[in-house]
């Protein structure tokens, strides 16, 4: 079945985003299915500068959010991490792992009402006058955005265990930046170490989990030797960190580490790093 059966039933001609109507969203969503690998990477560019637009989500932004989400379910889309991590863009912004857990209500507690955004988006010039005004409204796209993702998260808690690792992995992450449920930690708890991306970005998303279950604290504690485990524990547990996850963060800070954990952008060894400092040894 088409993932972007039924797209054209959207008004996206009355929608905005950063370079005026949204009139050319799905055209560049359907160059997501193209054959041609330049034109999917002119697609996700042109999104990515239109409903993501240097952290700023529109009008269009929360719209997009379905079709990404049934472009990323099926298998046939080519590249489908890299949709998924523009579906990422979307949801969060460019919020960094500092920001976790996450919020929402006090991230978006300044947005504009529905009313007052779509007066914005309809100015064509601004003034000095429209700066909070855009500001409001920016966070009410932001929060319109992420609020629409949030509908869709029993399909990112199913793509963490989807076959493609970078998918899967990317998914792990994208759940760090919602309210625990019992099937996502489930989810995450249940990623095998033999496939290493994965359970990293699982570690690291646990790390960040106000999930209190003992049974997190246990599953990582059955991950050691993993760095990412250990920085989860230390994360969690503070000074009672066991003194086996404390022997694996002191020897992982001068270890050569992966060069990323896909769906973070924070480098492994500055999660080492952030991990001593919180036990005071950073």
């Amino acid at each position: 079945m088409n993932p972007l059966l039924g797209i054209d039933r959207v008004a996206w001609e009355g929608l905005h985003h950063a370079y005026g109507t949204a009139r050319d969203v799905p055209g560049h969503l359907r160059s997501l299915l193209s054959a041609d690998a330049e034109a999917r990477s002119a697609a996700r560019q042109a999104l990515a500068t239109s409903v993501y637009h240097q952290g700023t989500r529109w009008e269009a932004s929360q719209a997009v959010v379905p079709w990404l989400v049934a472009l990323v379910d099926d298998a046939a889309t080519p590249e489908r991490g890299s949709v998924l991590a523009l579906l990422d863009a979307v949801a969060i912004g460019d919020r960094r792992d500092d920001q976790l857990p996450f919020d929402a209500a006090a991230a978006f507690a300044r947005e504009a009402t529905a009313e007052e955004a779509r007066w914005f988006a309809g100015l064509d010039d601004w003034s000095d006058e429209d700066i909070e005004a855009g500001d409001r409204a920016a966070a009410r796209w932001a929060a319109d955005s992420y609020r629409r993702t949030a509908e869709h998260l029993d399909a990112v808690v199913r793509w963490v265990g989807d076959p493609d690792d970078d998918v899967a992995a990317r998914a792990a992450a994208l759940l760090a930046w919602f309210p625990p449920t019992a099937a996502a930690t489930r989810a995450l708890l249940d990623v095998p170490a033999s496939r290493p991306d994965v359970r990293r970005s699982a570690d690291l998303a646990l790390a960040h989990s106000p999930d209190t279950d003992p049974a997190v604290d246990a599953r990582l504690r059955e991950l050691l030797p993993g760095f990412t485990a250990a920085v989860a524990l230390a994360y969690r547990c503070g000074e009672a960190l066991p003194d086996a996850a404390l022997a694996v963060l002191a020897d992982a800070a001068d270890a050569a580490l992966p060069a990323a954990v896909p769906g973070w952008e924070r480098a492994p060894r500055g999660f080492v790093m952030l991990a001593l400092q919180r036990l005071g040894l950073g």
